[in-house]
């Protein structure tokens, strides 16, 4: 069995008055892919955000190959292999779409000093989600799922060790939600751990191989995916059954 990557310990979050996350336990173990559903609301964003370090947790932590992640801004947690998606991908539209791919390796954590080496790895970024073919293009250029495609190609430029995909089916069809769930099953045959955060139910049953679920702050599930939506938990709270 392969090691924990990814340990939540007894994470909670706070807004006021409002409890967002409540005594959230969860392990992810390296390679695997866990999909992480619920209801709006239910505190998935607001757990990818602490784990991120957008948000400070108010209780319990965080622990990343074996190293708490208390106190680190969000790029020495992408520094440490931490990458995410985001719902509504918001590309720099004065840029190229190689450039816009390049951005996080002239200026993220592990900083590239030649610009052309940045991109040659761009562009390679851009093969493995195919788009190489439209590096030239401007971001108004794009169709939604290439601009997905250009998401997951700025997420794995630093060949991060966990991804999050965050809704990157949100608003797709059939078949482009096919695309991206093929580009997402490939980036995992190379090693990368994988969350998905989905509601496209079909997506996330053929994708993950444990599911987690959230509902109003509190993980309520952790199984195998159709055991975990047949059970009447899930099913009274998010499938409305």
């Amino acid at each position: 069995m392969s090691e924990v990557l990814l340990r939540a310990e007894r994470v909670g979050k706070r807004f006021g008055g409002f409890v967002a996350l409540q005594d959230v336990e969860l392990e992810v173990r390296a390679g695997e892919r866990l999909g992480l559903i619920g209801p709006n609301g239910s505190g998935k964003s607001t757990f990818v955000n602490c784990l991120g370090g957008a948000f400070p947790s108010h209780d319990g932590r965080f622990v990343f190959d074996g190293k708490p992640l208390a106190g680190l801004p969000p790029h020495r947690r992408g520094h440490l292999g931490l990458a995410r998606t985001f719902q509504l991908p918001r590309p720099f539209n004065s840029l190229s779409v190689l450039e816009n791919a390049s951005i996080p390796l002239l200026y993220g954590p592990e900083r590239i000093a030649s610009p052309a080496a940045a991109e040659a790895r761009a562009l390679e970024c851009l093969e493995q989600v195919d788009l190489a073919a439209k590096a030239r293009s401007r971001p108004k250029e794009l169709t939604q799922v290439d601009l997905r495609r250009l998401e997951l190609a700025r997420a794995i430029a630093l060949r991060p060790r966990l991804l999050v995909a965050d809704e990157a089916m949100a608003g797709l069809s059939h078949a482009e939600v096919d695309q991206i769930l093929g580009l997402l099953f490939r980036l995992n045959a190379t090693g990368t751990t994988i969350i998905m955060i989905e509601h496209v139910m079909r997506a996330v049953t053929e994708f993950s191989q444990r599911l987690v679920v959230f509902v109003a702050g509190r993980k309520i599930a952790d199984g195998e995916p159709r055991a975990v939506l047949a059970t009447p938990e899930v099913e009274e709270a998010y499938l409305g059954r």
